[in-house]
């Protein structure tokens, strides 16, 4: 995100160092192998036991759902685990709707009137085309949080490649099946809107891989290209834009690499072939469906209170009958060129559009996409931003609300198994990410529930750390958790007990593997040991 983590001057806690001690050794972040405290005489503190809570405060919820299912699921099929483990297991916010858990912030209800179900209300046939790592952004999201795929609604998911354990290995992913099909569904016309996700410079650029995120930037270019060119050969008008910014700001000021997401402006190009048009010279991304529906010729429902960004249009405009929009996930829009790696890249496709077509620059960060402000953009923000038409308060923006009013520490959800696991005499479990920047979550939520375990008197506190570097300076994660590990000290409740990379813990893919990693680590105490000499 591009600021710092607070400086210590030295790390306080067995986790901390021994994470600090990993980074010596090769590891990182995000792939950090699991390691687990271990008392003085080698037994693993703090797993998860029949009874115990269990508070999983990471918001978002696409790449929870799968930890979630294998520790709360009765009859979980995907690898074996233990019978009968009995948690009182609660979620900060709602991940998918089928889980049977506790949820502290239920959403506030589906939106209506998004771009989608304003299509499908009329009988228009749309297709949402991208490969399976972004598959949930494009449906769930982009529809204003609605599972079900909508009437008229057809889903296209290219799959994602399993053969390579990171994407820089191979950073052009599956983009070019992505286009193919994007030009296969303009040969159909009964298709009116197609919505397709180019997801590689997000994916690739959260790797701190300077030649693979020039490589993923042109195959996303090349495939735009050949998109674009089969649109305009077919007469469909194209609307091209992005979700948030990534790698078009790719170092902090020091020259380290920052693989997280920007709070940049994100680009807004129309291709379309008659003269006249003209776009405002500024907006944000919740004006992007009232632009699409402006060329169809659909009025805007009152729901939606962005605004068109078609300042003029042709003389004798006629509505469209198609429309493609193409998101190029994380480009952003930086005029600055050090550390752009857009800039860099070989860009012939975007460039020449660019140029030669009307363009402006959308917010895609803070307050624009319903965060807080100076917040940068995410995935989920954006997509629910182009589909709704309008500003979405985040979760993060209403967790914040109540713990500063602090209706937090009154929340049913939460004192519900606390207060259970307490009464009958067991432990109590914070899992989650461990990042002040990430999308995922907030180390502030995590302080917020070490202080309402406080206040209910709990003995037993146990912390489990998801580290990630995206948005974070290089090995952040020691001392994320130095400051945790203080935080306890402060307190006088609680101890970090484990920690895992992302990379384990949060996957979206039914890479049960990696699940399964993070279920061993909490459950049995398998991982590196880490011995706790004063216990």
């Amino acid at each position: 995100m591009g600021k710092e983590v607070p400086e210590m001057k030295e790390l306080f806690g067995p986790l901390a160092e021994a994470v600090s001690l990993a980074y010596r050794q090769g590891q990182e972040d995000e792939t950090l192998e699991p390691h687990v405290l271990r008392n003085v005489r080698g037994a693993p503190v703090g797993r998860f036991r029949d009874g115990d809570a269990v508070i999983f405060y990471n918001i978002r919820g696409e790449r929870e759902i799968e930890l979630t299912r294998a520790l709360t699921e009765k009859n979980f099929r995907p690898f074996p685990v233990a019978k009968d483990l009995g948690l009182r297991f609660a979620t900060l916010v709602e991940y998918t709707a089928d889980l049977n858990v506790p949820v502290a912030f239920p959403p506030p209800g589906t939106l209506s009137d998004t771009l989608g179900e304003t299509l499908s209300r009329l009988g228009i046939r749309q297709a949402r085309i991208v490969e399976a790592e972004k598959a949930y952004h494009v449906g769930f999201f982009l529809n204003g949080k609605r599972e079900a795929p909508l009437p008229f609604e057809e889903r296209i998911v290219v799959p994602t490649r399993k053969d390579v354990r990171l994407f820089d290995e191979a950073p052009e992913m599956s983009v070019a099946e992505v286009a193919e099909a994007v030009v296969e569904k303009i040969g159909d016309e009964d298709t009116r809107f197609i919505f397709a996700n180019f997801a590689n410079v997000d994916v690739v650029g959260h790797i701190e891989n300077e030649a693979a995120v020039l490589r993923a930037v042109e195959a996303v270019d090349a495939a735009l290209g050949r998109a674009v060119a089969a649109a305009r050969r077919a007469g469909v008008p194209v609307l091209i834009t992005a979700d948030h910014g990534t790698v078009e700001k790719w170092l902090y000021e020091d020259g380290t690499v920052d693989t997280g997401h920007t709070a940049n402006p994100v680009p807004f190009v129309l291709v379309d072939d008659a003269e006249g048009f003209s776009l405002r010279t500024e907006g944000e991304l919740a004006d992007v469906a009232p632009t699409a529906l402006q060329l169809l010729g659909i009025p805007q429902p009152a729901a939606m209170t962005g605004r068109t960004l078609i300042e003029t249009l042709p003389p004798g405009f006629l509505p469209r009958r198609r429309l493609l929009m193409i998101l190029l996930d994380g480009w952003g829009y930086n005029e600055e060129p050090r550390g752009n790696m857009i800039a860099r890249a070989r860009t012939p496709a975007m460039d020449a559009l660019m140029t030669t077509c009307p363009r402006t620059a959308l917010a895609a960060a803070g307050e624009a996409v319903g965060l807080p402000p100076g917040m940068v953009g995410n995935s989920e923000a954006g997509h629910l931003h182009i589909g709704a038409g309008r500003r979405v308060p985040s979760d993060r923006v209403r967790v914040e609300q109540a713990i500063a009013e602090g209706s937090f520490f009154r929340n049913p959800a939460l004192l519900g198994v606390v207060r259970g696991a307490t009464a009958a005499g067991r432990a109590v479990h914070l899992m989650g990410i461990v990042s002040f920047f990430s999308s995922h979550g907030s180390i502030e939520h995590l302080f917020a529930l070490m202080e309402l375990a406080g206040r209910e008197g709990v003995r037993d506190l146990f912390i489990h750390a998801m580290l990630g570097r995206r948005g974070e300076l290089p090995e952040s994660g020691a001392r994320y958790l130095s400051q945790i590990e203080e935080q306890c000290r402060r307190l006088g409740v609680g101890k970090v007990a484990s920690v895992i990379g992302r990379y384990w813990s949060m996957d979206r893919e039914e890479n049960w593997d990696r699940i399964e990693k993070t279920y061993r680590m909490l459950v049995y105490g398998e991982g590196i040991p880490v011995t706790d000499e004063r216990r």
